[in-house]
């Protein structure tokens, strides 16, 4: 089978790496995909958003299946085209897409559904959001209703950094067209986790726990990035998949299939553990970046199967089977980053990485110029690792970490460090 995967990051290269070691794959094309990419598929150089390019590219090459990395072409409606061409697509149709192309229709369904979140407001005029701040006061979140990379998030400490968020996104339009509404949110007191399910529309299975590490600075302090490093499981909420189950994801989608927008594909439900309960923050609609990176790690099934059972609506009958252990993901990320940052920095030291099972290099931006690897985007390496706990984990990937090299490398020194203060693994 001939399987093309959309996207250049991370998530992608963690999707390549293991599709790869399915015995049922022939080839592996990745458009425009990255120098880690390169090493296990053809890249081929086609933009994520290009729909039009993408459906000629996979008819000339008879593909068997295209896996949808990346939010962006989920949201313009790339299954939505292949489907309609005959050809197999993994993820879900723009019209469920929608679920995180608009905060303001998540939290409007969270609301029909019955779904625990944070209470909220949404606005298309600054003013009266800004009036609103002022009358519920600070902390608060002000978040841009469409697509920001992860960065569309602001939760302000004070009054006046929210008005200016507001401005910011609004009118100034810092996320596009992200801005043309906002919904302005209570700020909820707790601790974050990311919680993924495969589903096809009727079952739901949970992948392992995971939790994220947004912020860009150690102890969680600094701007929204698109994810500095991520670590499966999460004590937080590991042994609550049963209660998430049952209260947020399959609510979801059942709710979905009856306002006439079935779900298949990856549901990822943003978590906040409060001591009022579980409340959702948003959904994603794909795999986590970085999470994918370590919860792959720990995949045993092959991802195709899995795949598979979910395009032709059998995923019940599908054992999804997971590594014992731990595994974690550190991002090395640019100087600047998630702001302005320079790029094309000589990476080094990779070749001083042991290859093991246990240990692995996924490229996000990165791109060959020669025989010489440089930096191409804000984030550049996810050094992931597993071991029989999270200790053991941690230190395989700080140490891998330590070799490597590039101008202005940044990364965060306390990736997993609540789960190794909730739970001695």
């Amino acid at each position: 089978m001939k399987i093309l995967v959309v996207g250049s990051g991370g998530r992608e290269h963690a999707l390549v790496w293991k599709i790869a070691q399915s015995p049922r794959v022939k080839k592996i094309y990745c458009a425009p995909g990255n120098g880690g990419t390169a090493g296990l598929a053809e890249p081929v150089p086609i933009q994520s958003d290009d729909i039009d390019g993408l459906l000629d590219f996979a008819r000339k090459q008879k593909i068997g299946l295209t896996i949808i990395g990346p939010e962006g072409p989920l949201t313009l409606g790339i299954v939505d085209r292949f489907e309609n061409a005959g050809l197999p697509v993994f993820g879900p149709r723009k019209n469920a897409a929608i679920l995180e192309g608009s905060k303001v229709f998540t939290k409007e369904f969270l609301r029909r559904h019955g779904i625990p979140t944070a209470d909220y407001m949404s606005f298309t005029d600054p003013v009266l959001a800004v009036q609103y701040i002022r009358k519920k006061g600070a902390p608060i979140v002000v978040k841009a209703d469409g697509l920001a990379s992860g960065k569309g998030v602001i939760v302000a400490e004070n009054v006046e950094e929210a008005v200016s968020s507001v401005y910011m996104i609004m009118e100034q339009k810092k996320f596009g067209s992200a801005g043309e509404a906002v919904v302005v949110e209570e700020y909820l007191a707790g601790e974050e986790a990311s919680f993924m399910a495969f589903t096809d529309g009727k079952t739901v299975i949970p992948m392992v726990s995971s939790q994220d590490h947004k912020q860009v600075h150690d102890g969680d302090r600094g701007p929204n990035t698109g994810g500095m490093g991520a670590y499966t499981p999460a004590p937080v909420i590991q042994d609550r998949t049963g209660e998430i189950m049952e209260t947020v994801m399959i609510p979801t989608v059942r709710g979905m299939a009856e306002e006439g927008r079935p779900y298949k594909g990856v549901l990822y439900a943003g978590l906040m553990v409060t001591r009022r309960g579980l409340k959702v923050l948003e959904f994603n609609v794909r795999f986590g970046d970085p999470e994918a990176q370590p919860i792959l790690f720990r995949l045993k099934t092959d991802l195709i199967d899995i795949i598979e059972a979910i395009l032709q609506d059998r995923l019940s009958g599908v054992r999804i089977e997971w590594k014992d252990g731990a595994s974690v993901c550190v991002v090395m990320a640019s100087e600047g980053y998630p702001g302005a940052y320079e790029k094309r920095k000589i990476v080094s030291g990779l070749d001083q990485i042991p290859g093991s099972e246990d240990l692995f290099v996924f490229h996000a931006g990165t791109r060959w110029v020669g025989d010489k690897l440089i930096t191409s985007g804000g984030r550049v390496l996810g050094v992931t690792a597993s071991g029989m706990n999270l200790a053991s984990a941690l230190n395989k990937a700080y140490d891998a970490v330590g070799r490597i090299a590039f101008k202005g490398k940044h990364f965060r020194t306390d990736i997993g460090q609540k789960g190794l203060r909730r739970q001695n693994y």
